[in-house]
């Protein structure tokens, strides 16, 4: 019988190079750890208590705060998802109205639905060329906000999954003006700010709570996050919420991993990112050549919402190929040794960071270019599904209220007209198409049919032959 851990010790002595998340990439060069059972520990004395810090975990914080630029600053070991959780019901009353923009990841919806929070929901922009979500507009939070004047937060997440960064700015002076709070989702952010070649946090351009996923684009494990806040008269909640929603009994050995990590920005940060952004300049530079497969870079900026695009996010479309993104990311792993982020029908996504090696990325921006010149006029591939829908689902029932309702399984295909009881989302990245309490269209059972046909993974159905979806029973 295989082995979890015998598996994953196979695969990390295998070459294959990880264009995905987490940060550290398994770089031991650049971090190391003694065998993490030598370090892990309970609250014993001298070690302090995550969930009423006096002393090394209380200055852990508060290097994070000065590090990033915060009022305050909480290490958090169940990832970004304890602190959005923590955040939305420390910033928001049960029976509030909340804007969330409908990109948001679920755990957002989760915090809304334990909080019984009546949602309204902001689409971002789409992006002409490319299927992914553009960026989010001041002007619509604004008039979003001129019609729900009760509204006393506003939740959005910037960057995106593919790197793409709205104007904080702009939306947290609207959003301020209207007297709410504004909560920003930047787990694949937290690399922001650490050089000007990257988009500015939203840590520091007004937002009220911000979110970062260490792990995601830093040398951090995973479930390695923080949470900041900026408004002085949320921290006693924030405290008492996130000792809810996170364990009762943190790993110390995620905690020395935030530390590492934090000592290694702390010392080397300015020599790593300059290091690290000239690899990335080399690496744009080499793929110039392709032909056929295209990389996504600042060609959308100043349109559908785009203030800024995050340069590390390797986002390549595979548009007018004969390839789909399915089987681009199949062939970087089988012939090249690369494993992706993700793949789409019509683009891939790599991921990288300061733990990034100069031979890794060569290898990556050759391995595009040998796949580049081998693709022939077989016929190019298209998707059935065009750009990105623009379904706005109807909201029948508060999303708290569907969960707690008695529920039915029924076939997806014959669900039109129901009222859904399940969170149907693409993964990755996790943003929902159907939240409980909407009613299921017919179109978006059609969209979803075709997007599980071209081999995108869908979250959310059951049954044996994931063909059925939990309704409200009426």
């Amino acid at each position: 019988m295989e082995e979890l851990y015998e598996e994953l010790i196979s695969y990390t002595n295998k070459d294959y190079y990880p264009m995905h998340m987490p940060g550290h990439k398994r770089n031991t060069e650049l971090l190391q750890m003694d065998n993490p059972y030598g370090i892990d520990i309970t609250e014993i004395e001298g070690f302090d208590n995550l969930h009423q810090p006096e002393g090394i975990l209380r200055s852990l914080s508060e290097r994070l705060a000065r590090l990033y630029g915060a009022g305050k600053s909480y290490p958090l070991v169940n990832g970004s998802t304890a602190g959005i959780l923590a955040g939305i019901s420390a910033a928001a009353k049960p029976g509030d109205t909340v804007l969330i923009a409908r990109n948001c990841h679920k755990s957002v919806y989760h915090g809304a639905m334990l909080r019984g929070l009546k949602p309204i929901y902001c689409y971002p922009q789409k992006l002409e060329q490319m299927p992914v979500n553009g960026g989010i507009l001041p002007e619509n939070i604004k008039g979003l906000l001129m019609e729900h004047p009760e509204t006393r937060l506003v939740v959005i997440t910037s960057p995106t999954y593919e790197g793409i960064v709205s104007d904080i700015r702009a939306i947290a002076e609207v959003v301020h003006r209207y007297g709410a709070l504004l909560f920003v989702d930047e787990a694949h952010g937290a690399h922001f700010g650490f050089h000007n070649a990257f988009p500015k946090s939203a840590v520091t351009q007004g937002a009220d709570i911000i979110i970062q996923s260490l792990h995601k684009t830093l040398p951090a494990m995973t479930q390695s996050a923080v949470l900041h806040c900026n408004r002085d008269e949320l921290n006693s909640k924030l405290q008492k919420y996130l000792a809810v929603y996170q364990s009762s009994s943190p790993s110390y050995v995620l905690l020395a991993g935030i530390d590492r990590c934090i000592c290694l920005l702390e010392k080397k940060g300015t020599e790593l990112f300059e290091i690290y952004y000239g690899l990335l300049r080399e690496f744009y530079a080499s793929v110039e050549e392709l032909s056929n497969l295209k990389i996504v870079d600042t060609v959308f900026l100043g349109r559908d919402g785009v203030y800024d695009i995050d340069p590390s996010k390797l986002t390549i479309t595979v548009h007018g190929t004969e390839l789909t993104g399915h089987e681009l990311q199949v062939l970087l792993r089988e012939q090249h040794h690369i494993e992706l982020e993700m793949a789409s029908f019509d683009y891939v996504l790599g991921m990288t960071s300061i733990a990034d090696t100069r031979e890794g990325l060569t290898r990556f921006a050759k391995a595009l270019l040998s796949i580049d010149r081998n693709l022939g006029n077989q016929g190019k591939k298209q998707s059935a599904l065009g750009n990105n829908h623009g379904f706005t689902p109807e909201i029948v029932i508060l999303p708290g209220e569907a969960m707690e309702s008695q529920s039915e399984a029924v076939k997806f295909r014959e669900s039109a007209g129901k009222i859904s009881a399940a969170f149907i989302s693409q993964f990755p990245p996790g943003a929902p198409l159907l939240v409980p309490g909407e009613r299921i269209d017919q179109e978006l059972v059609t969209y979803i049919d075709k997007i599980r046909q071209e081999g995108i993974t869908i979250t959310g159905l059951i049954g044996e032959s994931m063909d059925e979806i939990e309704v409200v029973k009426l």
